[in-house]
């Protein structure tokens, strides 16, 4: 049974109260539904202000529940705990939930604005069953009626609604209105305490009311699974399309031919990482090194592929970038002692320090880098015969050369190394997502080579990944920079894994586990446009559904969730899904509308231009425009993330 809660604005304490010891009147009533997943509780909720004041607070409406072993999941935000089992004391801070006392970043309670979320719904896996609360994320006026937001309804911007989940009293909860508490997470390094009720409070004017609809779960689950249903009947009552702004074959062209005219260092045989313009229209570069990842071949391949599409001169010299890139990592990165590929090349020095190694807490081989580098080449290598008639062996013989001394890092569990020795290779560091590159490049090399001999290794290090990470919706340690927070990378070499494990077994298990990697990946992908307010974006009309929220560290939409239209694609052809049909097609708009189609059209930068960030709330909200105020967007080039774009677009692209 739900319940309501209010913290009113002059409120001291900061706890919530009930609605009934205020001066507000409320009406509940139960109108359908039997809790289930297809059918959930329909609750219409009105409240009234009958006071001659207008009425400032935070209303919240609860759902508890009888706590077992609870599995918290607030898509995009918050999934089992955010690690809050795991060690604190790391330089990367992000939302954790760990019962007793508050010790930052670690809260046994949380409240968030509403468009934090990729979905509006706040639910919770406990035992064998689901509990669950879901409403409209903000709020409309019209003249003087205040409602909720709908997909169709219009209307002018009221505000924001908000979510709650609390470890220590067993609820989840949704709230009109909205905190942030007890802080707000602007990144990991930049954290505010718990602010004193203003803007963030809903406000009923005098005599006034409002009128809602909340939907509440409560069903059995066996399997963490249902979650992904879940969130998926969420995304069909609340989509909205991503504008259409560019086609594809135009966001092809456009982003690709700015990646080689303005980022291509030739001296280097490399792309600089970040492209910034002067006022006087000059470049500067910030190189930003790497195999891959941030740059390398995490460029080149989607450049090659685009040049295949694109043709003519312009293709030409594309392939010839990206070729020199390619043959540049691979004949000259691999290190002498522990046969592993070096991550950076710096000034024509090789080595593992990247922008991320002081963030780092054991040095060595990423697992991460050195699998990622692998897969990449290895797509090279296919695009290459496919399209050029060119099979640069050289290329299989690195991969397999590196591969063959991976395989002894695999532990008795099958998880490759998250970090490897420098000297050695021998495994260091281990529980990570990121690792999985090794397996999807192991997979891919075996599928193309036509090698069977790994079968037993590839099978128990695919179900290790699946049942520790992928089966809990809980994957971490993709990324190096963020202190093994649970993110949306992570699942992008599983997904590629599992598609190369069924190509080469046929068998049916491994799409069941591509259908629960791509729920993953959906609950980070926003299913609605949320109403931006800050520049540039807020002013051009650009549509969050289609992109995902980087992790629960990183707090904006990046693209590299662009790159797996592919294994979208592939699961389609065995299996129809209308479900991941939309969430291909949603993926596919969203990457055709982040660069700038003419000059400045993100107030910064030439055509075709593109950064890597994308703020759709109050996270990461920290670039300014010269006069000081806030912008939405990295003033600058980044072709890695032009790299994710082309990539996904590319491989669902088979000619321009």
């Amino acid at each position: 049974m739900i319940r309501l809660a209010v913290r009113e604005k002059n409120e001291q304490t900061g706890s919530y109260r009930p609605l009934q010891e205020t001066g507000l009147k409320a009406e509940i009533q139960k109108i359908s539904g039997s809790g289930d997943i297809k059918e959930p509780f329909v609750w219409e909720i009105s409240v009234e202000n009958p006071s001659g004041q207008t009425w400032e607070g935070v209303l919240r409406v609860e759902l508890p529940f009888d706590k077992e072993a609870p599995e918290f999941f607030l898509p995009g935000f918050l999934y089992g705990t955010n690690r809050g089992d795991a060690p604190l004391r790391v330089d990367n801070e992000y939302p954790r939930l760990r019962e007793g006392e508050m010790d930052r970043p670690a809260s046994p309670w949380w409240m968030v604005r509403g468009d934090r979320l990729s979905h509006p719904l706040a639910c919770v896996k406990d035992g064998n069953r689901i509990y669950g609360l879901s409403a409209s994320p903000y709020y409309l006026k019209n003249g003087e009626t205040i409602e909720a937001w709908t997909p169709g309804k219009t209307g002018e911007f009221y505000q924001y609604a908000g979510f709650y989940c609390s470890l220590e009293d067993g609820a989840v909860g949704y709230t009109l209105g909205y905190e942030n508490a007890p802080w707000l997470y602007i990144q990991s390094h930049t954290v505010r305490e718990r602010e004193a009720m203003g803007e963030n409070c809903f406000r009923l004017p005098a005599k006034g009311s409002v009128r809602f609809q909340v939907l509440e779960y409560c069903c059995e689950a066996a399997h963490t699974a249902q979650v992904g249903r879940l969130v998926e009947e969420i995304y069909w009552k609340y989509h909205q399309a991503p504008r259409e702004a560019a086609s594809m074959k135009e966001t092809v062209q456009d982003i690709a031919g700015a990646v080689s005219t303005d980022a291509w260092l030739e001296e280097d045989c490399a792309y600089s990482g970040f492209v910034f313009e002067h006022p006087d229209g000059s470049l500067w570069y910030r190189k930003l090194p790497s195999v891959t990842w941030t740059n390398g071949v995490t460029v080149a391949v989607p450049m090659l592929l685009a040049a295949f599409r694109t043709g003519g001169d312009q293709g030409c010299e594309m392939r010839r970038q990206a070729l020199a890139c390619i043959e540049k990592i691979v004949s000259e990165s691999e290190a002498p002692g522990s046969g592993l590929p070096w991550a950076v090349c710096d000034n024509g020095n090789w080595s593992n320090r990247g922008w991320w190694f002081d963030g780092m807490h054991t040095p060595g081989h990423s697992g991460y880098l050195v699998g990622q580098l692998l897969y990449y080449v290895l797509e090279a290598w296919e695009a290459e015969k496919k399209y050029a008639g060119q099979e640069h062996p050289e290329w299989l013989t690195f991969v397999g050369r590196v591969l063959e001394r991976l395989e002894d890092s695999c532990n008795t569990d099958g998880e490759f190394p998250y970090i490897l020795s420098e000297t050695t290779g021998a495994g260091l560091e281990y529980d990570a997502m990121g690792s999985c590159w090794i397996l999807a490049a192991m997979a891919y090399f075996d599928r193309l080579t036509g090698n069977r001999e790994r079968m037993e290794m590839l099978r128990k290090s695919e179900a290790h990944y699946y049942k520790a990470y992928v089966s809990k919706m809980v994957c971490y340690g993709g990324p190096l920079d963020t202190d093994k927070a649970v993110d949306s990378e992570g699942v992008l070499s599983y997904l590629r894994a599992v598609g190369n494990m069924h190509r080469l077994t046929g068998e049916e298990q491994y799409l069941d586990h591509m259908k629960q990697a791509l729920d993953y990946e959906f609950s980070f992908k926003f299913c609605y446009n949320s109403p931006i307010k800050t520049p540039p974006l807020g002013k051009i009309g650009w549509s969050s559904c289609g992109g995902s929220i980087t992790s629960v560290a990183n707090p904006h939409i990046h693209p590299m969730s662009s790159t797996v239209t592919g294994e979208m694609t592939y699961y389609l052809k065995f299996r129809e899904d209308a479900y991941v049909a939309e969430r291909l097609k949603d993926t596919l708009l969203w990457s055709c509308q982040n660069h700038n189609r003419f000059d400045r059209e993100f107030d910064y930068g030439r055509k075709g231009w593109m950064s890597e960030r994308f703020c759709h709330c109050q996270g990461l909200l920290v670039q300014e425009y010269p006069d000081g105020s806030k912008a939405s967007t990295w003033f600058a080039l980044m072709p890695w993330a032009c790299g994710s774009i082309l990539e996904g677009l590319c491989r669902v692209l088979v000619t321009v």
